[in-house]
C-alpha cells in the first residue's frame, strides 16, 4: 500500500491526539504535522508530547499553511467553521480531506459538496467499521419492518459533546429513513416535551444523553406491539475512530475527486 503523509487538524483535541498516536503506530503512514487554533496553548509544543508519546520533532503549528505543503491527506475532527476552512485549503492544494466533524449547517454541507469536485473528501458522522456496519443493518431492518415497528434512536455521549443529536445518530436516522423510503427531515422527531398526542406512525424518534466520559453508545429500537428488535454499538476507545480515519485517508489518497462516506471506504 502506498505510503501517505497525514496532517492533523486540531491535534491538541481528544480526537486529534488519538489520530496522532494511531498514525505513529501505523506502517506506511508518516505525520506531516499538526495544527491548532492560533490562541491554543499547544502552539509550539512537540506533537508527540501532546499525544502522550515520546517527542516526534514536530511542533504544533498555528495554521495548516506549512503542513499542507508536506501532506497527502488532512484528517479533521474539529468544528464546522474550521472544517469548512480546511476543506477550502485542501481543495486548493489537491490534498485529500477526511472529515469527522459533525454539526454542519445545510449551507456548509452544500459548500463541502462543491469543494469535493476539486479533491477527494471522505465525510462521515462516524469513522468506525462497526457503526457503519450498524447503519447498513439499520437500513435493511427498516426496509423489512413496516411502520407497525416504531423507530427510536438513543444517542449517548460524554458531557463535552456539543452537537445533539450526534452525527452518528443522524447517520443512523438517515439509514432508517432510506430503508423506509422517506426523508429524515419529514419524519424525525427530536422533542416530545409538552406534546399531548399519541405517537405518529412512521416517526423516527431521537433521545439524547450527555454524561460523564462516555465515548459513544448508540441503540436503534424497532418496537412492535409484540416484540422489540434492537441494533446497537458501543465505542470503548477513541482509537477506534482514529483507525477508521487513517484507513479513510489511505483510501482517499489517489482517488478521484468526489464526496465519499465510510461506507464507500469499507465497501458496504
Amino acid at each position: 500500500m502506498t505510503a501517505i503523509s497525514i496532517l492533523v487538524a486540531g491535534c491538541g483535541g481528544r480526537m486529534g491526539r488519538a489520530v496522532v498516536a494511531q498514525a505513529v503506530r501505523t506502517p506506511g503512514v508518516t505525520l506531516a504535522g499538526g495544527f491548532e487554533r492560533p490562541e491554543s496553548p499547544a502552539i509550539g509544543e512537540d506533537i508527540g508530547h501532546i499525544a502522550g508519546l515520546d517527542g516526534l520533532g514536530l511542533t504544533v503549528e498555528d495554521s495548516f499553511v506549512e503542513g499542507m505543503k508536506r501532506a497527502s491527506a488532512l484528517i479533521d475532527f474539529t468544528a464546522p467553521g474550521a472544517s469548512l476552512e480546511n476543506a477550502r485549503a485542501c481543495a486548493e492544494a489537491g490534498v485529500a480531506h477526511v472529515v469527522g466533524t459533525t454539526g454542519f449547517t445545510p449551507e456548509q454541507e452544500a459548500e463541502i459538496h462543491q469543494l469535493a469536485e476539486q479533491t477527494p473528501i471522505v465525510k462521515s458522522g462516524n469513522m468506525s467499521l462497526g457503526v457503519n456496519l450498524l447503519a447498513a443493518l439499520v437500513e435493511q431492518a427498516a426496509a423489512k419492518l413496516s411502520e407497525e415497528y416504531d423507530i427510536e434512536i438513543l444517542d449517548i455521549h460524554h458531557r463535552m459533546k456539543t452537537d445533539a443529536p450526534s452525527g452518528t445518530a443522524l447517520m443512523l436516522g438517515e439509514a432508517a429513513a432510506k430503508g423506509r423510503g422517506v426523508t429524515l427531515a419529514e419524519k424525525s422527531v427530536h422533542v416530545r416535551d409538552g406534546q399531548m398526542a399519541p405517537r405518529t406512525p412512521g416517526d423516527i424518534g431521537f433521545a439524547v444523553i450527555r454524561a460523564g466520559g462516555i465515548v459513544g453508545e448508540h441503540k436503534v429500537h424497532f418496537a412492535g406491539a409484540e416484540e422489540i428488535v434492537t441494533l446497537s454499538h458501543t465505542a470503548i476507545d477513541r482509537g477506534l475512530f482514529a483507525k477508521g480515519a487513517i484507513a479513510a485517508a489511505r483510501w482517499a489518497t489517489g482517488h478521484a475527486s468526489g464526496l465519499y462516506s465510510m461506507r464507500d471506504v469499507l465497501g458496504l
